[in-house]
């Protein structure tokens, strides 16, 4: 049964990395650990700054126009 949730395990990180959803748990580990005081933006600002910045850089490829 161990060698099922390893391998669950293993999956998760890889769809999580994939989909971009470990961004944010990134995020928070590193401003707590910079400042842990410093206010943290949620989810949802987080991901609206990201969008913003992808669309705004345009070596990204995001958008042809």
């Amino acid at each position: 049964m161990t060698a099922v949730r390893g391998a669950f395990d293993r999956v998760r990180f890889y769809v999580r990395e994939f989909s971009g959803e470990a961004a944010y748990d990134r995020y928070v580990a590193h401003a707590r650990g910079h400042d842990p005081d410093a206010p943290v933006l949620t989810r949802r600002a987080f991901e609206r700054a990201r969008t913003d910045a992808r669309e705004a850089d345009p070596r990204e490829g995001f958008r042809c126009c």
